[in-house]
C-alpha cells in the first residue's frame, strides 16, 4: 500500500522516518514497531539502521540535525505524559496526532483514554495501516476527524471528550505550521476545556528558530518547511503563566545532554 500525502501530512512521515532508525538503534530512546511501516506505506524508503533515508530536497546538514533532534523531543513528551498517568491523569489528547503511536508502545494505566485529532486522509491512511498490521492500542483509543485551525471542540466532546476531567494535552511539531492567531486561538480552546488539575506539553518553535531553518533550507523550499509560519511575539510561558497556568520552558540541547 502506497499512498501519497499532502504536503503537511508528510511532515508526519519525516518524523516516522525519524522514529523508525531511532527503533533500531541498540540504545535507543523507545522503540517504535510501526514507525517503519508507515513509512512503507507512505512510499519512502525504509529507514537502515544507524541511519535515516534522506527526504528528497533537504540539506544533508538539516537533515541529520533533525533525526538526532526528533528522539530526544519524542522521549522528552514520552516522560511527561508517563508522570501525568502517573499523577492520575486519564484523558490524554494528541493535537495534530500524525502518525504517532503512543497508543499503542506506551505502557498506559488502565483506564486511559487517549484522542487522536487530526485530518481525515491522514487518520485514514494510519488506521489502514494499523489495521493490516493488527496492532492493539494499550488504552482506549479514539480518533477524531477535526482541522485544528477551525472549531475543534465540538467533535472532540461528541468523541466523548470531559471537559470536566483533568486532561493531559500534547502539541508536538504543531505551533511551528499556524499563524500567530490560529496558535492564540488553540491555546485558547485548550485553556477552555481544561479543568483543574491539566497539563498541557507542546513544541514552541521561536522565530530565530524558525530563520535559521529557513536560511539552512534555502530557496529550495524543502519539503514542508514552507508551511512553517513566522514565531509568534509571545513565548508559550508567558502566555500561560498570564491565563494561571504555571510554566516551565526546557531546552532541546539541555534535554539532549540527559
Amino acid at each position: 500500500m502506497h499512498t501519497e500525502l499532502p504536503p503537511l501530512a508528510q511532515t508526519a512521515v519525516a518524523t516516522a522516518v525519524s522514529r523508525a532508525a531511532e527503533s533500531r538503534r541498540s540504545d535507543r530512546l523507545f522503540d517504535d514497531s510501526l514507525a517503519e511501516r508507515f513509512v512503507a506505506a507512505a512510499g519512502r524508503g525504509a529507514a537502515l539502521p544507524g541511519q535515516v533515508s534522506r527526504q528528497p530536497g533537504m540539506i544533508d546538514d538539516f537533515w541529520s540535525w533533525f533525526a538526532h533532534f526528533a528522539p530526544v523531543r519524542i522521549r522528552f513528551f514520552d516522560d511527561c505524559v508517563r508522570t501525568a498517568c502517573a499523577d492520575g491523569c486519564r484523558q490524554v489528547v494528541i493535537l495534530a496526532a500524525g502518525l504517532d503511536a503512543r497508543a499503542f508502545r506506551l505502557p498506559w494505566p488502565d483506564g486511559v483514554r487517549l484522542y487522536e485529532l487530526d485530518q481525515p486522509d491522514l487518520l485514514t491512511f494510519k488506521n489502514a495501516v494499523v489495521g493490516a498490521e493488527g496492532a492493539t492500542p494499550r488504552c482506549t483509543r479514539v480518533t477524531v476527524e477535526a482541522d485544528l485551525r477551525q472549531d475543534w471542540a465540538a467533535p472532540l466532546r461528541q468523541a466523548g471528550f470531559r471537559p470536566e476531567e483533568p486532561t493531559f494535552w500534547l502539541a508536538e511539531g504543531l505551533l511551528a505550521y499556524l499563524s500567530v492567531a490560529e496558535r492564540d486561538q488553540l491555546l485558547d480552546t485548550v485553556d477552555t476545556l481544561s479543568a483543574p488539575g491539566s497539563t498541557f506539553a507542546l513544541e514552541y518553535v521561536s522565530k530565530p528558530a524558525v530563520d535559521l531553518v529557513m536560511r539552512l533550507v534555502g530557496d529550495s523550499q524543502a519539503f514542508a518547511f514552507a508551511l512553517w509560519q513566522p514565531g509568534s511575539p509571545e513565548d508559550p510561558v508567558s502566555w500561560f503563566g498570564r491565563r494561571g497556568w504555571p510554566a516551565e520552558a526546557s531546552d532541546a540541547n539541555e534535554r539532549a545532554a540527559f
